[in-house]
């Protein structure tokens, strides 16, 4: 069966928000939308106009030594590392500019860093990058991660948030459920498709999604 994508209204001309209605499945929750983010992980013009949409909602203030990429964000956290470090924000890396890293992740989605990347969060102000804020799960994974290596969780920046805040750190998004109002994520247990007799259209994961 073949997804087919629409675009929801356009919030930001150049940064479109692509979806999919039906049934799918994550490894923690059933949803009835699928949120396309493959041009806007993949794309550099749409990953750059992501990353400026992102950066104008964090305070001038804000002190962000680090980007943690989560769900594939690498080529918009290193267009936001670029922005901020242009825009003046302040960092207290010694060579004044920002560092961009993916944690590794070990069975229970447990997140590590290696001894090279490690010292990238020790001590740092780091802030969370996702592509989705659903349940806020995987972003307090990370921020919990964060905190083990002794680093400094600043907030969570996201294309799409169910969510405003996750672990007392707000959450900053490009797209928010009142853009799309109808949307829900159920566990599987209590999901309303599956109890209605509805067949899963898709697996979905940060990689994009099998149909089924």
């Amino acid at each position: 069966m073949a997804i087919k994508l629409i675009e929801i209204p356009r919030k930001h001309n150049n940064f479109p928000l692509r979806v999919a209605m039906g049934h799918f499945a994550t490894s923690h929750s059933h949803l009835n939308y699928y949120i396309d983010f493959t041009m806007s992980k993949h794309r550099l013009s749409e990953a750059r106009a992501g990353a400026q949409l992102l950066c104008s909602k964090i305070p001038p203030s804000q002190i962000i030594d680090t980007i943690i990429c989560l769900d594939g964000t690498e080529v918009m956290g290193a267009c936001m590392a670029n922005e901020l470090t242009r825009a003046g924000y302040v960092n207290m890396n010694a060579h004044r500019t920002i560092y961009v890293v993916t944690p590794e992740y070990i069975s229970g989605s447990q997140m590590i860093f290696r001894d090279n990347t490690a010292p990238m969060i020790v001590g740092k102000h780091v802030l969370v990058l996702a592509a989705s804020v659903a349940t806020g799960y995987t972003a307090q994974s990370a921020i919990e991660a964060i905190r083990y290596y002794n680093g400094m969780p600043v907030g969570v920046c996201s294309i799409f948030a169910c969510v405003e805040e996750c672990e007392g750190f707000p959450v900053r998004s490009i797209y928010s459920k009142s853009d799309l109002p109808d949307y829900e994520s159920h566990s599987a247990h209590d999901c309303p498709m599956c109890k209605a007799g509805k067949k899963i259209d898709g697996l979905v994961n940060s990689h994009g999604i099998s149909s089924l």
